[in-house]
This record gives structure tokens, C-alpha cells and sequence, in this order.
């Protein structure tokens, strides 16, 4: 049975992102091994995030944007980015990226296996996969286990779910320069329902049919959705050279808490996914640097994560989603009415100082968060 250092269970973004940055600083030298089934070669996924100032990722990044739109029933408006940039990647660039990297450390190792169990034994941590079994000092978990968050009440548990379509059209129909980051104009049936635009040209685009809710709709729904939506555009003809579709789960669940001595949840599985949005591309960014520096200075991973006032902030908003949850639309168009999307970025990446998150709060529908604070003071 072959021993490593450290393993990580699934390559996925915070693995990768955690595992390039251990390349590159060069402080870890000892054996390192990722287990995945998927060869890590496909353009299966885009991410996007917002960004005031440079990354490590800027030379992979497939387009920027310096301004967007926000729309509902009401209204449209144009999105004040101040110093900000919504950035996009593409998920190949960034696998081929990481993956270069890691080619250049002899100490890597990169296994094409499905992780079925894995146990912290006290001394080490036993991993098995389909075919074969390792174990190492320390592993990192990039697995996500919808039991747990699943088997309890005590916190909500919605999906970020979407269907989306890259298309060209045979006629200029979008804004290359303005995304439409949320379009709350479609009807909502009861849920909160947006249309997620990211323009290429004037004639390409991802079209995507969003939904912040607990149930996954059936395929067909999210398609008929886009192409109304399309026909509304008046976009005439349009081709459509490739698809996404995703789930993301937005809850609160404390998913550190089952962190071991030796094993760490990341990613998803450890509760980096931004519960009140479903963004994950810049939690994971984050995180993956503060997990790096936290391995070089200390050996116990339960004390890896603390919750913060974030964290109650997100639990207040999916607390609302999860009674009521028609009323997307009015928060969102609450938040950002005045086009000023920088404060609110600001917040969302939880960088705010506490007299700006109340600027911030204090545009939402005061009744209601107001009435989930009192259901969910416990938890402060």
C-alpha cells in the first residue's frame, strides 16, 4: 500500500487551486497525490467572479468585463463596477494552466481513480479508491456528500441550478461590453428566477436560465425558458455550439465541523461555495491561499475554519429563500436599484467594514430580514 504526504480526494477547483499554490511556493517538498476519474481535458465548466486588482489567474482569464446590466419587471439598470472587473475563465485554460505547473514537480502525482471511502485512523488516513487503496498523513477531501446537508433541518438547503447556452446568432443582438448579470424581468413562478447573460460579441453569447430554489426543474423547462427568452431578444436564427448545465448547493450547513485531525473538507465538501450566491470561484481562491499557509504552521485541521458574520448574513438570505422563496426578485432589485454594484461586491466577498455591510443590509426589505434574525438569533 503506497504512502503519500499528502492526498487530496477529487480534483476539483479548490483541490487544484490549493495544490497549485503548494507548487509554486515551494515549500512543500514531501509526496503528494490527487485522485480523480476525469482526465481534466474537457471545457466543462466556466467561472466567473468579481475582482478589484490583479490575480494569479489574470493570464488565464478568457474576457473581462467593466460594467453590467440588472433588469426586473420594473426596470433596467446599468451596473456601476466602480474599480471592479467581472472576470471570466474557461475551465480548460485553468486545467491546463494548473496542470503545466504541477507537470514540473517530480513530488506530484496525478492518479485516474474514483475515491469510494476514506477513514482518519489517528496515525494516518486510509483512502480507498475503486481499485486501489493509499494512505497519508494528511488528506484533503474535494468530494461533496449531499447527505449531509440533506439529512438535517436545522439549516437551509437550496440549489443554484441552470441550464446555459453559448449560441451565435446571425445578427447582432447582444452588448459585447455589458453582461446582464441578472434579469429578473422573466416571470418567476414562485421562485427566484433570473436570465445570466455573458456577451463574447455582438452576435455570441452564454445564455443562462438561473434559478436560486430547492428543486431542480425538468430539463426541458430551462430549455423552453431560453429559447423564450431568445425569441424575446428577437435574435432571430441562432446556433448553439455548446451547453452548461450545473447544480451548486447554497446552505449554511457547518461542513468544517466534520474536519478531522488529519482530514480537511474543501471546496464544496468543506463549505466554500458562497451560500448566499452560489459563487464559488473566488472563495476557493481565497481559501486555498489561507488553507496553504495554514499547513505550514500548524498539523490539526479542526481549527482550520471559524464561522464569521458572513455566515449569518448568507443563513438570514437563504432563511427568507427557503419560506418565501417568490422574493428573490424584490431583494435582489432592492440591493441594486441604485446601480451601485461596488459596495456590494465589497460585501459579498466579505472584505466590508461592519458600517458598510449595514449600508449594504439596509437596502433589503427591512421586514423581512428583520423577521429571520429573530428566527435564527441562536445561531449568532
Amino acid at each position: 500500500m503506497k504512502h503519500y504526504h499528502y492526498i487530496f480526494a477529487g480534483a476539483g477547483l479548490a483541490s487544484l487551486m490549493t495544490v497549485y499554490r503548494m507548487a509554486v511556493m515551494g515549500n512543500f517538498s514531501n509526496s503528494i497525490l490527487i485522485i480523480d476519474p476525469d482526465t481534466k481535458t474537457n471545457n466543462d465548466r466556466t467561472w466567473c467572479y468579481w475582482q478589484d486588482g490583479n490575480t494569479i489567474w489574470d493570464a488565464i482569464t478568457f474576457r473581462k468585463w467593466k460594467s453590467a446590466i440588472f433588469a426586473d419587471e420594473n426596470k433596467t439598470v446599468d451596473l456601476d463596477f466602480g474599480n471592479y472587473e467581472y472576470n471570466m475563465i474557461r475551465g480548460i485554460d485553468f486545467y491546463s494552466f494548473v496542470l503545466a505547473e504541477l507537470k514540473k514537480h517530480s513530488n506530484i502525482e496525478f492518479v485516474q481513480q474514483k475515491v469510494i471511502d476514506f477513514a482518519d485512523t489517528g496515525l494516518n488516513v486510509l483512502v480507498k479508491t475503486e481499485t486501489e487503496s493509499y494512505t497519508c498523513n494528511k488528506l484533503l477531501n474535494n468530494i461533496y456528500d449531499p447527505v449531509l446537508p440533506k439529512s438535517q433541518n436545522k439549516y437551509p438547503v437550496l440549489q443554484q441550478h441552470f441550464i446555459g447556452w453559448h449560441i451565435k446568432t446571425g445578427q447582432p443582438v447582444f452588448d459585447s461590453e455589458k453582461p446582464v448579470f441578472m434579469d429578473f424581468s422573466i416571470p418567476q413562478k414562485g421562485n427566484t428566477r433570473f436570465m445570466y447573460v455573458l456577451p463574447f460579441s455582438e452576435t455570441e453569447a452564454i445564455v443562462e436560465y438561473t434559478l436560486f430554489s430547492k428543486d431542480l426543474l425538468p430539463e426541458k423547462e430551462y430549455e423552453y425558458a431560453i429559447q423564450e427568452y431568445l425569441e424575446n431578444l428577437n435574435t432571430g436564427s441562432y446556433e448553439i455550439v455548446g451547453t452548461e448545465r450545473g447544480s451548486i448547493p447554497m446552505t449554511c450547513y457547518p461542513f468544517w465541523k466534520n474536519n478531522t485531525k488529519n482530514i480537511v473538507n474543501i471546496g464544496t465538501a468543506g463549505g466554500w461555495t458562497k451560500a448566499s450566491t452560489g459563487y464559488t470561484f473566488k472563495n476557493a481562491d481565497k481559501l486555498s491561499e489561507h488553507l496553504v499557509i495554514f499547513l505550514t504552521r500548524q498539523d490539526d485541521f479542526t481549527a482550520f475554519y471559524k464561522k464569521n458574520r458572513y455566515w449569518f448574513y448568507d443563513l438570514l438570505l437563504l432563511d427568507i429563500l427557503n419560506r418565501k422563496n417568490e422574493k428573490g426578485a424584490l431583494i435582489f432589485s432592492s440591493m441594486f436599484k441604485k446601480g451601485d454594484a461596488s459596495s456590494i461586491f465589497k460585501f459579498l466577498d466579505e472584505e466590508s467594514s461592519f458600517t458598510e455591510d449595514i449600508g449594504v443590509i439596509s437596502k433589503c426589505p427591512k421586514g423581512l430580514f428583520i423577521s429571520a434574525f429573530f428566527r435564527n438569533i441562536t445561531n449568532l
